[in-house]
């Protein structure tokens, strides 16, 4: 049974004025507004996770918010889920504004100036670049981190959004599946793989496209909330139709950063809040 809410009580949104999100208490992810791309951060206990940059125009937005708005000095891990610019970009701002222990990427190498920069920051930083396996689990503070899917061979086939790192992230009974802009092959490859699937928020793969969220994927991953990183009016005529259909069909609460802005979600282990949409 799904222990999602969200905390609209008066009690509540008291306690936001006093415990502000850069507190960095419990869990917490920030699904950035990037505009057509995707840049999410996740805290828990003092550690710090980055999962994409975004897309060069937001580099500057994103650059801010490590430093000022949550006011990081140091990130444990940076996953580059695949290289295409809208999603490695920024995190050569992320790697310039502070060092990372490791990042973890699908591919080591790729012909592409963006992917060349966050290569770089990356050796500045002495931050190693590591491509991890399917079944790898790590720790972020308190909260255990999975990887569900890593096909570096898709780039081989021309499907390099089914490289993408998919992560999964429990924290006491709550959890969510962040799926850079992983596709159906992916999607029925993680199927197939046996591993929990069944997630309370699902970050919707490859900002909505049609090419991905097939009703067999949203219904091993039956989640509460399905969240959209989109751009205003973009030229892919993203989120799609279809897949806004098929997220009703499933039920979900969708959310998009297009509508929304910088959309931030806490949880204390047993429920989930939105503590700013």
């Amino acid at each position: 049974m799904k222990r999602v809410c969200v905390f609209l009580c008066a009690m509540f949104l008291a306690l936001l004025y006093v415990v502000p999100v850069t507190a960095h208490a419990g869990l917490e992810v920030h699904f950035l507004d990037v505009g057509q791309g995707d840049c999410t951060v996740v805290l828990c206990d003092g550690k710090a996770m980055v999962i994409d940059g975004g897309p060069r125009e937001a580099s500057g937005y994103v650059y801010d918010y490590i430093r000022k708005t949550l006011s990081l000095n140091h990130i444990d891990y940076v996953i580059s889920t695949h290289p295409h610019t809208d999603h490695v970009y920024g995190l050569s701002a992320v790697l310039n504004a502070v060092p990372a222990d490791l990042v973890l990427t699908p591919v080591l190498e790729w012909d592409s100036k963006p992917f060349e920069y966050m290569a770089k920051y990356a050796r500045k930083q002495g931050s190693p670049m590591v491509v991890p396996s399917a079944g790898d689990t790590f720790r972020l503070g308190s909260a255990e981190i999975t990887v569900l899917h890593c096909w570096p061979e898709a780039v081989e086939y021309g499907r390099a959004n089914d490289a993408s790192i998919v992560v999964r992230i429990d924290y006491g009974k709550t959890s969510f599946i962040i799926t850079g802009d992983a596709e159906d092959w992916s999607e029925y490859m993680m199927i197939d793989s046996g591993m929990k699937l069944d997630a309370d928020v699902l970050r919707v793969a490859h900002h909505g496209s049609s090419t991905a969220s097939t009703m067999e994927f949203l219904r091993a991953v039956s989640p509460e909330y399905a969240v959209i990183s989109v751009g205003k009016v973009n030229d892919y005529g993203h989120p799609h139709r279809g897949t806004l259909e098929r997220l009703n069909r499933a039920g979900c609460d969708i959310l998009r950063t297009d509508k929304s802005g910088t959309i931030v979600m806490v949880s204390n282990g047993e429920r989930i809040g939105i503590v700013r949409s």
